[in-house]
């Protein structure tokens, strides 16, 4: 099996990150990779985000369990990472991922389910621009 190769974007290093400004730990943000959708959003440590590197599978530190939580684990519902970003201050992550099913503990593709905008890719790709919901001015 061939591994896939995944793109790290304003980083080449995990010691490039500004891990010490969060505490140790920085906020990921996961989106799947081909609708955009923005799924969930977890936590991630050094050892964490090595972990999602080596094995592609989109791994988090759980604060509550203060364990790594490689997010499918239970579930079966893996999120397959395709690519990482940080933001401009390198203390916030972007993780592209393809997700197995549903990434939400509730069932739904997304923990942004209850987000008025939960499908703003679709609306917008079908001609329904946002300026038609009374909270887009």
């Amino acid at each position: 099996m061939s591994k896939i190769n995944y793109s790290l974007h304003g980083f080449q290093s995990i010691d490039e990150l500004d891990f010490d400004k969060v505490d140790g730990m920085m906020p990921a943000i996961v989106q799947d990779c081909q609708t955009a959708q923005v799924l969930m959003m977890g936590y991630m440590n050094k050892e964490s985000l090595q972990k999602t590197i080596d094995t592609g599978l989109v791994t988090f530190f759980s604060r509550t369990r203060q364990k790594l939580w490689t997010k499918g684990e239970e579930s079966g519902n893996f999120l397959h990472m395709r690519g990482i970003t940080c933001d401009c201050d390198k203390d916030t992550l972007l993780v592209l991922a393809r997700p197995d099913g549903p990434t939400c503990h509730k069932g739904t593709t997304s923990c942004f389910d209850e987000s008025p905008l939960p499908d703003a890719t679709n609306r917008y790709e079908q001609g329904k621009p946002l300026q038609n919901y009374n909270f887009v001015r």
